[in-house]
């Protein structure tokens, strides 16, 4: 599916443990939540029409390539929804539906000295990862379809399969459902331009208003292997959600499973 006028956004925090693994809470130490255990904000990957390094469409399928330059580069696999947007007669974002989801890498350099989570995120085309096979979501609370899928991730080096991701069950996102679709809304209308974040309003202004976001909506916890090693040229990548009444987390696709695959090269 191509996501050329969409609005690519992606949530920080809304897994426990992960920025601290990442070594980015430092970032974020005077952004101030409503609860602690909420998201620390929204950041762009990408945006339509854009003229600044954001508008390079930078989300691939198959192929991940890594920055020239020692980057540093971690798989961040997550759950990305795809969203319409309803505004009112302000343009103010009023609701988000959502429609369906698949699985990301969000994959993130460790840049230091980045001002902004954007600078991290997108550095040419291929610099994400998105499954080719898409869930269908009936509704966005619990008792639909997403209550019953977990996300996990591997990368395979040098023919050895090694988990990256921690093995999690959607409904351990911190925020989710109606709590992080109403968390979003208000951060898409009032986010300031502060520290590592951005004003989202601003952007969806610059983009024309877009119909939809897809939204990234945070990266679970490393495995042992995922917080020690970035990766490099020849690595497979696979983030997988699949369903755990009726499949396993291998990485061998199946008709209730979404695996994304991508080869890894410099």
């Amino acid at each position: 599916m191509q996501l050329q006028n969409t609005i690519c956004l992606g949530v920080a925090g809304n897994f426990a443990h992960h920025l601290e693994q990442a070594g980015e809470l430092k970032d974020f130490e005077n952004v101030i939540t409503a609860e602690p255990d909420a998201p620390k904000g929204i950041f762009p990957f990408y945006l339509p029409g854009s003229d600044s390094f954001l508008g390079l469409y930078s989300v691939g399928t198959d192929t991940l390539t890594l920055p020239d330059y020692e980057a540093n580069a971690q798989v961040e696999p997550e759950i990305a929804v795809l969203f319409d947007i309803v505004y009112d007669d302000e343009k103010k974002v009023i609701d988000l539906i959502a429609r369906k989801f698949t699985t990301f890498n969000d994959c993130t350099i460790r840049k230091e000295g980045a001002k902004k989570i954007s600078e991290k995120k997108s550095w040419g085309p291929n610099s994400k990862g998105i499954g080719d096979k898409w869930i269908p979501i009936d509704i966005f609370e619990e008792g639909g379809v997403m209550d019953h899928y977990h996300l996990c991730s591997f990368v395979k080096r040098e023919g050895v399969l090694h988990p990256y991701g921690v093995d999690a069950p959607l409904l351990g996102y911190s925020y989710f459902y109606t709590k992080l679709k109403t968390w979003l809304i208000d951060k898409m209308n009032t986010q300031e331009d502060f520290g590592p974040l951005e004003n989202i309003a601003a952007h969806l202004q610059a983009t024309h208003y877009p119909k939809q976001a897809l939204i990234s909506i945070g990266a679970t916890a490393y495995a042992e292997f995922g917080e020690k090693n970035y990766l490099k040229n020849g690595d497979e990548v696979y983030v997988i959600a699949y369903d755990h009444r009726t499949e396993d987390s291998s990485i061998a696709p199946s008709s209730h499973k979404v695996v994304l695959h991508q080869k890894v090269s410099s």
